[in-house]
């Protein structure tokens, strides 16, 4: 690489774009995310211009493959790309990008340059730069041909502040906001398919996540809550450190059991869960619950269903699936890796005691009525006092 010639990663953050007098806050919890994110890649150097946040290794020990797999998780960033720096003349950017690029530029069979100038003092327009490097390409690599319609090579220079940079299509980023930005919820989580996701959902929107997560040993293992630490791991990846309390779930199921119809048995235990869930919440200045409910996906999703559960809570429910079907839900899982996690045989607590024929249409008077056989809050409470704190990075 020519002397004065960096690899750098440049990085656009797309909806941050909108925000106006605020946007600067914005840009700095992102940037507070990456830096994060990065630790164990190498030493970097971050700076922010023009909508464009330049990540640059402070040495050759810095691993750029590696970053830009992480950063490909970061919410907040709607594209990047692998560039390399050098300096503001066609000279360098002519004879670099050949060089550079030359892995793409074998393989494929046609291209096109695109060329933005945002530093207005450089010499060339944009399309005599988009000539002068397309004619240089063409030299260089004669099987090549111009589509300026469908390349299956886009070469990127862009003539900005610090330098001018050189690099193939940008890649995709995870978008939404940073992690941050939109408060704090709690989510309830098990093992099963839908809680990650609606999880990994609200994260996308700026917001930091709480894990609830219930267990209830014997009936439950300890594999089964390592499977819910395992899912944590992989939403992590993509919303940061996430805080998990464990709750003692069993007595309060068996309470249920001996004390109430078998029908409520559901509806009763997700009270008792949102009730339990909305201290915590609380507790750790959460704004709001989290779950992975979609209406008519179970009976206890049914809308009369979802409106006494939720009549247990103080705080508001987010249910992001609420109006997607299965298919759509594994889609999702399956592309943050939370799907095989998912799927492994380890029952949770949700599953403990189901009810042979649930109600399905339940009316709040008769689960309140159900409810007046247990000493609810001191149930409550020693949920609460028995809660294990774990921390997931």
């Amino acid at each position: 690489m020519a002397a004065g010639c960096r690899e750098i990663i440049l990085i656009k953050n797309g909806e941050l774009a909108l925000k106006g007098l605020n946007r600067g806050t914005f840009e700095d919890v992102l940037m507070k995310n990456i830096r994060r994110r990065l630790r164990g890649a190498g030493e970097f150097t971050l700076r922010k211009a023009q909508s464009t946040l330049y990540i640059e290794p402070k040495d050759d020990s810095a691993d750029l493959e590696e970053a830009c797999e992480r950063i490909s998780k970061v919410f907040g960033i709607s594209a990047f790309s692998r560039a390399l720096r050098v300096e503001k003349s066609m000279e360098s950017i002519l004879s670099a990008a050949g060089e550079y690029l030359r892995p793409q530029l074998e393989a494929a069979r046609t291209f096109k340059v695109d060329a933005r100038r945002s530093d207005k003092a450089f010499a060339l327009t944009s399309p005599q730069i988009c000539v002068a490097a397309g004619d240089r390409l063409l030299e260089q690599y004669p099987h090549l041909r111009v589509d300026v319609h469908q390349p299956e090579l886009l070469v990127m220079v862009e003539i900005r502040d610090f330098g001018a940079y050189i690099h193939a299509a940008q890649l995709p980023g995870a978008g939404g906001m940073p992690v941050g930005t939109g408060g704090r919820a709690a989510l309830l989580i098990s093992g099963g398919i839908d809680s990650p996701v609606a999880g990994y959902m609200m994260a996308k929107r700026g917001i930091e996540l709480t894990a609830v997560h219930f267990a209830s040993p014997p009936y439950t293992s300890e594999r089964a809550e390592e499977k819910v630490i395992a899912l944590l791991r992989q939403v992590a990846a993509y919303a940061g450190r996430i805080e998990m309390r464990i709750v003692p779930f069993t007595h309060i199921q068996e309470e249920i059991r001996r004390g109430c119809p078998e029908e409520l048995f559901t509806i009763l235990m997700r009270r008792f869960m949102m009730r339990i869930a909305d201290r915590v919440a609380q507790r750790e200045n959460c704004a709001a619950l989290i779950t992975g409910e979609s209406v008519g996906q179970v009976a206890s999703q049914t809308l009369p269903a979802l409106a006494c559960t939720e009549a247990a809570a103080t705080l508001p429910v987010l249910r992001p699936l609420i109006g997607m079907d299965k298919e759509e839900i594994i889609a999702v899982s399956r592309r943050i890796d939370t799907f095989e996690i998912s799927i492994q045989p380890y029952e949770d607590c949700c599953t403990v005691f189901t009810p042979r024929h649930p109600r399905t249409r339940p009316r709040i008077e008769q689960v309140v009525e159900a409810e007046q056989a247990l000493d609810g809050e001191a149930l409550v409470e020693e949920a609460i006092s028995g809660i294990r704190n774990r921390t997931i990075d």
